[in-house]
């Protein structure tokens, strides 16, 4: 296969929602019905035995929702599917938001019982931002919810954004009988109820068909036949470049848990999904067809496996061929790099691989050598443009609870902060450590990484900021002064940059009008 064919068969992109719309659920099942997994698990560890493939952190599994962004690959009928999995709850945001920079489009999953939520309105306006074309999945279809046509007229007025169904719910939580494909014009009926393997479905290609009353009954036959004659009227066809150009979203209806809906998802999204595209630089575009190498990271991820206490880099390759062994040129650090043990992932399990194209995505171990944002090319220096860096919410100082493990600490911190999660910080005038995240939920996910993962027992005690920002002058002296006036409000962060630690939106003002030679920034790139 050329090349050109490896980069046209690829199809990367991340599914998105708010917290237990049944995300990782329907990952689950795209890989069920991409032959990558033989039985699926689930979400909430009391309902069968096996754990979800992506959620394989041991919080996650515990909690019942995704911390990190998981990456899973798989083929399906001559396609490399690449799917990223990401964290739904606001804590975890950041991570979701990094990881849109990384893919080529999205599959939106929405609650047929509470609609579109504030998640998935952040989210939405993140990919519109971008113009990221979005696939919609209506979800728990199994429950009582809200009309379908209710559901469609909400998404376009709360998302504001053009919708087009290509399949149409029949009933709804105890009388769902299955979905009809507006597209093939077929009824898939699903028998039975088993909730971790794939039925068998029965496709009926005539919706006037009277065999379709005995089927599903006279009045669910009757309403169907109405519905998708008004389906017909309201909605245009779907123009596939509108899709592409982020201007209409493809809507499909099903139940994640019981795998109604799910393969004429897949079916659809193999079609028409954008394969990988150009990538903005600091020296202009990249196409993935251009010759020569190029890439970002736009994820770390320390302890993949916790027997080995690994840290993994998340690359997107963006042009050319990646190799295994090769030297590669690292533009932050001007470096020469070879990596002589790629991963591609499903999502712990990883296989070592030779080459990758664009639209791939793989894992390089890392000794530190790596930042969210670094580029790696084949020789050429340049940025890619358009991965986020975060600025803190909410600050706690880290108490070590056992003296003996302060070393596991320290690196414990060190690691985990590198994952982009959280910032650390330390204080010029005491060298106490103070940790500033996006969430709450967030350090008690650091909280029980240390603990599990490096053996290290911290807390993380009150601080009274309001925000930490990075500081810089024109004139080093004025930067000295500065430091000099303000020395219990000053701290460094990983890279040994000044910031000013502003307790208050008062005592900010006051810093910035009694030393107006100093820059106060909130992102760190300046």
């Amino acid at each position: 296969m050329t090349r050109t064919e490896e980069i046209k068969r690829r199809r990367t992109f991340a599914i998105i929602a708010h917290p237990d719309a049944g995300k990782t659920t329907l990952t689950e099942k795209l890989l069920l019905f991409g032959g990558a997994i033989q039985s699926a698990g689930a979400v909430k560890s009391n309902k069968i035995k096996k754990s979800t493939t992506s959620d394989f952190m041991e919080i996650e599994k515990q909690r019942g929702i995704s911390v990190s962004t998981s990456v899973m690959a798989f083929d399906y009928k001559n396609y490399k599917v690449n799917i990223l999995d990401t964290p739904g709850h606001e804590d975890f945001a950041e991570d979701t938001y990094r990881t849109l920079s990384a893919v080529d489009s999205v599959i939106m999953v929405i609650d047929c019982v509470k609609g579109v939520e504030p998640q998935t309105r952040k989210l939405l306006e993140v990919c519109r931002m971008r113009k990221t074309p979005v696939i919609v999945f209506i979800n728990k279809l199994d429950r009582e919810g809200q009309n379908a046509f209710d559901l469609l007229d909400e998404i376009e007025k709360e998302l504001k954004i053009k919708v087009r169904p290509l399949t149409w719910p029949i009933g709804i939580g105890k009388s769902f009988k299955g979905v009809y494909n507006l597209t093939e014009k077929s009824l898939n009926l699903f028998q039975g109820d088993s909730k971790t393997t794939v039925e068998d479905i029965y496709t009926l290609n005539d919706i006037q068909d009277k065999e379709l009353d005995k089927r599903i009954g006279n009045d669910f036959a009757e309403q169907l036949r109405n519905d998708v004659d008004l389906i017909d009227g309201v909605y245009d066809t779907l123009n596939v470049q509108k899709y592409l150009d982020g201007e209409i979203s493809p809507v499909f209806f099903g139940s994640a848990v019981n795998n109604f809906g799910i393969k004429e998802l897949l079916d659809c999204f193999v079609e028409i999904a954008p394969s990988p595209k150009e990538r903005d630089t600091t020296e202009g575009i990249v196409k993935p067809e251009d010759e020569k190498f190029s890439g970002f990271i736009f994820k770390i991820h320390a302890n993949l496996d916790p027997k080995h206490r690994d840290r993994i880099a998340f690359l997107r390759i963006c042009s050319g061929v990646f190799e295994r062994n090769k030297y590669y040129h690292h533009v932050r650090d001007k470096k020469e790099l070879r990596f002589s043990n790629p991963t591609a992932f499903m999502a712990q399990q990883k296989s070592v691989i030779d080459e990758a194209f664009p639209g791939d995505v793989i894992g390089l171990y890392d000794a530190g050598n790596f930042k969210i944002g670094d580029t790696l090319t084949e020789g050429k220096n340049f940025q890619f443009k358009g991965i986020p860096s975060f600025s803190p919410e909410l600050f706690r100082y880290v108490t070590n609870l056992d003296p003996m493990k302060t070393k596991q600490l320290q690196k414990g911190l060190e690691q985990l902060t590198d994952e982009g999660v959280a910032q650390l910080f330390t204080k010029k005038v005491d060298g106490r450590k103070i940790v500033g995240t996006v969430g709450a939920l967030q350090f008690e996910v650091i909280q029980h990484r240390l603990k599990s993962e490096y053996n290290a027992s911290a807390s993380f005690d009150q601080i009274n900021l309001y925000k930490a920002l990075w500081i810089s002058a024109n004139d080093k002296k004025d930067l000295e002064v500065f430091m000099q006036d303000r020395s219990s409000h000053i701290a460094y962060d990983k890279e040994n940059k000044p910031v000013f630690l502003a307790e208050s939106a008062w005592l900010l003002q006051m810093a910035q009008e009694k030393f107006p030679k100093i820059e106060f920034h909130l992102k760190s790139e300046f």
